[in-house]
């Protein structure tokens, strides 16, 4: 692994939600907060396997992110409605086919 790899690792380590806060801040989303860790586990082991592009991994990430600002936003009122969260996981089933593409494309890390 190259440096820049590994530096790109940690920081999107650094940028996930540990377990603890994210159920602790958000008891009534635990599932949509489950399905966000392991497709961030997914974009870490692809980035890991070389099956990511640095780019790739920083873009699946990026999409993390707003996910969550969705989910944050979806949350500030204390309460995520049905309609929210149908919202919310239709965003996860469109980033996990995002994150499977990008894994299974014709382009390796170095």
């Amino acid at each position: 692994m190259t440096n820049l790899t590994i530096l790109l690792l940690a920081l999107m380590m650094g940028a996930s939600p540990t377990p603890g806060l994210a159920q602790s801040g958000t008891p009534s989303t635990p599932r949509i907060d489950q399905r966000q860790e392991k497709q961030e586990q997914r974009i870490n082991q692809g980035v890991a396997s070389g099956a990511l592009t640095e780019k790739e991994a920083a873009r699946l990430q990026k999409e993390q992110d707003r996910l969550q600002k969705a989910e944050d936003k979806a949350l500030a009122d204390g309460k995520v409605t049905r309609k929210e969260r149908a919202r919310l996981e239709h965003r996860q089933d469109r980033a996990s086919k995002h994150i499977y593409r990008q894994k299974h494309d014709k382009q390796r890390a170095n």
